[in-house]
Parts: structure tokens; C-alpha cells; sequence
């Protein structure tokens, strides 16, 4: 019932969340599928059930750290000339991807990436960025500094 809850009232945030990491949205919707799934298996081992959304959102930046990693492995090992036949969520991806602002934030370091993510569109505190990423406080304060300027940097560049 609890899961059930939590479901109806963050998964949107949460895929929206994934989304910007993962760069795709079925990837995005199955990360956050897992995350409920494991939250669900894991609820009675929960010490403090008002954590839940937290083990949520941790859940779906390691989730999402591990798609990438899949990601990269497969794209090195991939045989090269096939061509590629874009989906439909692809294409409606696609113009969210026109975006200057998306563009910059792709190209910033996974951390600082994750932490500007985590900042300003999940609007969390650094204490809560830092348990999600599984990092400190002033690691929070770096990465979202650093990602801050060459974000500042690569936006007076594209106009």
C-alpha cells in the first residue's frame, strides 16, 4: 500500500529524473521500474520508512550509473557500419535533446552532471544530493560549482 503511494506520487519524478541522466526515456522508465521493484522486495527491511522516496532517488542514480556503464561496453564492443534505425521515443527525445541547455549539461562530467540534476531539477538539499550520489557534502558543493561554470561557459559560447 505504501509502495503503492509512493508510486502514484514520484514515478513521473523520478523517470524525469532518470531521463536526464540515462539520456532515454524506456531506459529511463525501466531504471525507476527496478527501483519500485527492489523498494517493494526490500520494505520490511526498511529501518526508517520515511527514508523511502531517498532509497528511491539513490536507487535510481545507481540505476542509471549502471546503464551508462552497460551503455559504454556495448558501444565499444559494437560492430561498426550497422546503421542505426532511430525509434519513435527517440524522435520525441529528440527535440527536448535541440535544447542548448541540454546540450551543455550532456557534456559535463557524470558528477557534476548528476549533481546539477539532482540540484536544481530534483530540488534537493546537498545533505540529500550527497546520500543519493554516495558522496560528501563539500564533494556536492564541487561538482555542482564546477558544473555551474562550464555550464555558464558552454551556453555564452553557443550564443
Amino acid at each position: 500500500m505504501a509502495v503503492t503511494a509512493l508510486y502514484s506520487a514520484h514515478y513521473r519524478s523520478l523517470v524525469r529524473l532518470a531521463v536526464l541522466l540515462v539520456r532515454d526515456m524506456a531506459s529511463a522508465e525501466e531504471v525507476v521500474q527496478d527501483a519500485f521493484v527492489a523498494l517493494h522486495g526490500a520494505w520490511r527491511r526498511l529501518r526508517d520508512t520515511d527514508k523511502a522516496l531517498a532509497y528511491l532517488r539513490q536507487s535510481v542514480v545507481n540505476r542509471s550509473r549502471s546503464v551508462l556503464r552497460h551503455r559504454a561496453v556495448v558501444e565499444k564492443y559494437a560492430p561498426k557500419g550497422l546503421p542505426d534505425a532511430p525509434s519513435a521515443e527517440n524522435g520525441a527525445i529528440g527535440e527536448l535533446e535541440r535544447s542548448a541547455v541540454i546540450e551543455a549539461l550532456r557534456s559535463l562530467p557524470t558528477r557534476q552532471r548528476e549533481a546539477l540534476v539532482l540540484r536544481y531539477y530534483g530540488d534537493l538539499s546537498e545533505a540529500e544530493i550527497a546520500h543519493a550520489m554516495g558522496i560528501s557534502k563539500g564533494a556536492v558543493k564541487s561538482h555542482t560549482a564546477r558544473g555551474m561554470a562550464a555550464l555558464r561557459m558552454a551556453l555564452e559560447q553557443f550564443s
